[in-house]
């Protein structure tokens, strides 16, 4: 049987958390000629500033519509990122474990939103910042990962069993960091936008006139910073 598409190949739904990952995934998304819809999950994260961030880069890159959905992922805890109980730990190249900063399920309840927005909007693509190469070490940031949610959503959708499949982008999951804030510097004076305006730090800091500024020693702060060096280019991050 030969179904009509009903999803739109012009349209996208990007996972916008407001760090460097999904700020390129949305500006990729916009350079290929894509209208953006940008989903921020506010998931009472410990780094709730990154919020700001993404509200900025969605401004900046003008997206046709932005959603911050709250969901509380703190009533469930189990990370140094929604338990204050949990204290974000220092950067740790040595070991191989699942870091603390790890939020139980995140990118298959992310996803999940994503999807269910993008049926209901007609959106054939996802967009999310996934990456394998200069990571911390996330299960749910694996390629096989990425393939067996794309598997479900074909089954667990109207689109998916009418024939009419999602397509899942994964622009940066063979990317080091240092190849992300590369594309983010060649891609950012087409869409208007800067490395400057997205935040990366788990733990952030506040200054004496409440400004929140990052750590420089969590992981995320570390994966930055290497970033930048590798790329030989300054970090223009903005105080929040």
């Amino acid at each position: 049987m030969v179904h009509e598409t009903t999803l739109r190949d012009d349209l996208a739904v990007v996972l916008l958390s407001g760090g460097l990952d999904s700020m390129l995934c949305a500006a990729l998304a916009k350079e290929s000629g894509k209208q953006v819809l940008a989903l921020t999950i506010d998931y009472n994260q410990r780094h709730k500033v990154e919020l700001q961030a993404a509200t900025r880069i969605a401004a900046a890159l003008g997206v046709v519509r932005h959603v911050i959905l709250p969901i509380d992922l703190r009533a469930f805890g189990g990370s140094a990122l929604t338990d204050d109980a949990l204290a974000v730990p220092g950067a740790d190249t040595t070991s191989d474990a699942i870091p603390v900063t790890y939020v139980p399920a995140r990118n298959t309840i992310f996803l999940s939103l994503a999807l269910g927005w993008a049926e209901a909007s007609g959106a054939r693509h996802i967009y999310t910042g996934v990456n394998a190469v200069d990571y911390s070490g996330y299960p749910d940031c694996r390629p096989a990962f990425v393939a067996a949610f794309a598997d479900m959503a074909q089954l667990a959708t109207k689109a998916g069993v009418e024939g009419d499949p999602f397509q899942f982008q994964t622009p940066l999951l063979h990317m080091t960091k240092a190849d992300i804030v590369r594309d983010i510097a060649r891609v950012g004076p087409l869409v208007g936008i800067d490395a400057g305006m997205s935040w990366s730090c788990y733990d952030p800091q506040l200054t004496a006139d409440g400004r929140a500024t990052p750590c420089g020693v969590c992981d995320s702060c570390a994966l930055r910073a290497k970033g930048f060096a590798d790329a030989g280019l300054i970090d223009g991050a903005m105080s929040a």
